[in-house]
């Protein structure tokens, strides 16, 4: 699942959520991601919620109209309203991650509303060993501590009846030196929804520890973006390795 990361419409990278570089159009990604073989994308507006606005609908509609394979939209949906007009736009499934954090009652809500497939929750996390298991939500774009166990959060979302949650660790962030395995465990131990691994990719073989940590789902986004990573080999490796891929 490659990520779009879109700050003022065009698709970004950095390195644990700062050092911001620019990777191209969002709609040329897409389009390219599509041929290369993606399985699903991630459109994530990085600084709509502390921007407090709403998703870029516009840029929503050019990559819906560029994608040829499942999408998911995050940032700036605070509320039922904003899910449907993303929906609307094109995007076939919402992400939350700030606003479900301020409001957990907006997980039930949008499950009744749009349904379970249809909505993700997303964490990001960083390590606190403070905490039981040794992680810490954090929302506004990786920006705020909120003194919350990760673990503790991801099993309260899963009973909510969410299907997908993704975990983006801070630390491993556009790092390339791996996904964080710990908490990839950790997650999968205590939800029953399938665990995206996020954060940290810089080989192939970062994919197969992930699968191998109980992720479901591979996000990544400067391996791809630059060039490192073909998603095609990703998956002649994968295969090679007796992991079951579309």
């Amino acid at each position: 699942m490659p990520c779009l990361d879109m700050q003022n419409g065009r698709v970004v990278k950095g390195v644990h959520f700062v050092n911001i570089q620019d990777a191209g159009d969002p709609a040329e990604c897409a389009r390219a991601y599509c041929a290369a073989g993606a399985d699903e994308l991630a459109l994530l507006d990085i600084t709509a919620t502390v921007e407090g606005r709403a998703t870029l609908l516009d840029v929503v509609r050019r990559v819906a109209d560029a994608t040829t394979v499942p999408f998911t939209v995050g940032g700036g949906i605070s509320d039922v309203k904003s899910a449907e007009a993303v929906l609307g736009a094109g995007a076939n499934k919402v992400s939350t991650s700030s606003a479900a954090f301020r409001n957990p009652d907006l997980i039930p809500a949008l499950i009744k509303e749009f349904g379970p497939g249809q909505v993700t929750v997303a964490i990001d996390v960083d390590q606190n060993d403070k905490l039981p298991s040794g992680y810490e939500v954090y929302i506004d774009g990786g920006r705020t501590a909120t003194g919350t166990d990760a673990v503790e959060w991801a099993r309260r979302v899963d009973g909510y009846g969410v299907q997908v949650i993704l975990p983006t660790s801070k630390a491993g962030d556009g790092a390339q030196t791996g996904y964080d395995l710990p908490v990839i465990r950790a997650i999968k131990e205590a939800v029953t929804a399938e665990v995206v691994a996020s954060g940290g990719a810089g080989t192939l073989a970062h994919f197969l520890e992930a699968v191998q940590a109980g992720a479901t789902l591979l996000l990544a986004a400067s391996v791809f973006h630059f060039g490192l990573i073909g998603i095609g080999d990703l998956k002649t490796y994968l295969k090679a390795q007796g992991v079951t891929v579309c």
